[in-house]
Parts: C-alpha cells; structure tokens; sequence
C-alpha cells in the first residue's frame, strides 16, 4: 500500500494508495473517533460499493444519503438535503462523514462536514479517477451556483482519503477520460519528467495495467500534496493548480453542469491556456502540439464548444475567483513543466485564440 501524507501541522492527514482497499482491511477505521458514521453517496456508486464500505465499519452505527449521480446534483438544494438528514437523524458534533463517489459527492460532503455544527470530521473515499488524483486531496469543498462554479465552500481537510484503484474498473471510459484531464495538467503545470512518462505509458494507462495506475495515481497526489502543504489557501502557489479552469469553468457554467464534464472541459481549457502562452511568446508551437496530442490521445476534447465565443466566455470569467483588483488571472505554461499566473492577457489574445 502507497501511503502519502499532506502536511498541514494539526489538519495533516494521509492518502491510502491501493487495489483491493475495499475488499480488505482497509486503514478505514483509524481514522473515525466515535460511533456515528454517516456515508454520503449518490445512486450509481451506492450498488457497487455500500456494502463493501458497510462490511468494514461493523461496529459503528451507520446511515446513508443517496443523492442523484451528475454534476448538477452539487447545488444548495442537495446540501440542504444531507443537513436535514443529519439534522433529523440526531448527529451531533461526534459524527464522521464518509464521502463515498466522485468529486461532486466529495465536494458537497465536504462542504457540509465544514457547516454542519460548525464542523464535524470527513473522510474522503473518491471512486473516480478525477476525484482520486484531484479534488478528494486538498481540502477545497464546494457547491456551484448558476451564476458559477464552486462559488459557494469552504477549504475544510478531511481526516484521510482512502483510494481504491479497483474503483476504476466500473467507471465509464468517458469518465475514465475525464480523469486524465486532471492528470496530464500535473505534467504540464509542474513536472516535465511526468508529461513525459505518460507519453510513454498512454497504452498501459488505457489497458487499466494495476501498477502503472498506482504509480500514475501517486505521483499526481504527491505533486498536490506537496502545493496544498505550501499553500493551503490558495495565497499563491496553489493556483497553478487551475491550469484550464478559467476556461474550462465558463465552459461548464455556460452549457449547463453535466453537458461537459468537468474534465473535458478542464482539458479544452488547457488547450486554450496553451494557445494564450504562444500568442504571448512563451511556449513554442512544438510544445502546445504535444499538449494537444497527449489530451487527443485520451479522447478528449481540444476545441471549445462551437456557439461560445468571447462574450460567452468573458461573461463567466469576470466571475472567476483567482481575478484579483478587477484583472482577470490566468495560469499558462510558460513550458511544458512550468506554468505562471498572468494578469496582462488582453481581450485581444482571447479573440485570436478563440
């Protein structure tokens, strides 16, 4: 079993790394500290997984909320929705939530372990490839609201986060992809040994090969882990790790949650990022081809939704929460492995690249 560890003084937690985890004896247990356990999943992951998850908390008394799947389910209506079931089920402050699914289930889970008495424990058990590489490690809990992505959280920590590589094997190849998007930015964003090791290992990657993803699932929480302990709130560093998301957030706000998935629209946004560095002297074309060729290879998107243009995307923009002083920030690779934030692209750049 990998065994990472996110070092935040008192809010440390670790990251279990596993095939099996669910089946097994997992580390599970150690990290809840009464009997009150509440699992919070949604309605594709709870037959697959509930029972596993059940088998291993025997002695404690346990409960569930089921939300429906997709990322429109992460609204204030289903966070009002587990409140009143803890709130009707007598939890109190003693309680542990579990976050069993993808990055909505953990993201809204989250964000109610942060309100709910003004804070009770989580665990995060992500079955996603995007939220097990991504937003399960970190903290940043969240809803979205229609005028916005994740515009509504709280940067909570949760007591551990347990992967269970296995989890992939039921995700649908769309899913599966969408992950990737998560992944490849690593590499873009902070680590040219890792953009390159994934270029030589798309095949094994694709074939589900048990030892690649592990190491391609730990070498991306590593990298998190070490930019969240450097940078819990977000002051500086942590922000490269919105590489895509200017875009790719407008994207998904303009369309409607769930048309793309957050991963494609990640990944197109990357592509954009990439073009913006060009247009500003930064990158060489060589280098937003590869880009482009490693995100083609995962079947993901490279070009923006054809009825947004530059008003559609500015509208959403000007909302994004790394702007600072009215300026709109972006985070562009200044070479594969490297990026920086930029607050000097113009309107200008964004039409050429749009």
């Amino acid at each position: 079993m990998a065994v990472l560890n996110v070092d935040l003084d008192d809010r440390s937690y670790p990251i279990y790394i596993e095939a099996g985890l669910f089946s097994g004896n997992s580390p599970l247990h150690k990290h809840i500290s009464a009997k009150r356990v509440c699992i919070v999943t949604n309605d594709i992951v709870h037959p697959l997984y509930i029972e596993k998850i059940k088998q291993q908390l025997n002695d404690f008394d346990v409960d569930e909320v089921v939300l429906p799947d997709g990322e429109a389910q992460k609204s204030l209506a289903n966070f009002d929705v587990i409140m009143s079931h803890l709130l009707a089920n007598g939890h109190g402050r003693d309680t542990t939530l579990i976050a069993l699914g993808g990055g909505v289930i953990g993201d809204i889970s989250g964000f109610a372990a942060a309100c709910y008495q003004r804070g009770i424990n989580f665990i995060q058990i992500p079955t996603t490839l995007l939220s097990q590489v991504d937003s399960s490690v970190g903290g940043k809990t969240a809803v979205n609201h229609p005028l916005g992505k994740n515009m509504i959280g709280a940067f909570y920590q949760p007591q551990a986060v347990l992967i269970d590589i296995d989890s992939l094997s039921t995700l649908p190849a769309r899913e599966f992809s969408a992950g990737m998007a998560e992944v490849i930015k690593y590499g873009i964003l902070g680590d040219k040994d890792f953009f390159v090791w994934l270029e030589d290992n798309i095949e094994k990657i694709k074939s589900s090969n048990t030892d690649t993803l592990i190491e391609m699932i730990q070498r991306c929480c590593q990298c998190k882990a070490d930019i969240v302990g450097a940078d819990e709130k977000e002051a500086g560093i942590r922000a490269l790790l919105n590489l895509g998301h200017t875009f790719g957030h407008a994207i998904e706000a303009e369309l409607g949650y769930g048309e793309w998935l957050h991963g494609e629209a990640v990944a197109t946004g990357m592509v954009l990022a990439a073009k913006l560095a060009v247009t500003m002297n930064l990158i060489e074309v060589s280098d937003l081809r590869r880009i482009e060729a490693l995100i083609a290879a995962f079947d993901l998107p490279l070009n923006a939704p054809s009825q947004m243009g530059l008003p559609e995307f500015m509208q959403h923009m000007r909302r994004d929460k790394k702007n600072l002083a009215g300026k709109l920030r972006f985070i562009v690779p200044t070479a594969i492995g490297q990026s920086e934030i930029r607050d000097d692209v113009t309107e200008g750049m964004l039409q050429q690249i749009l």
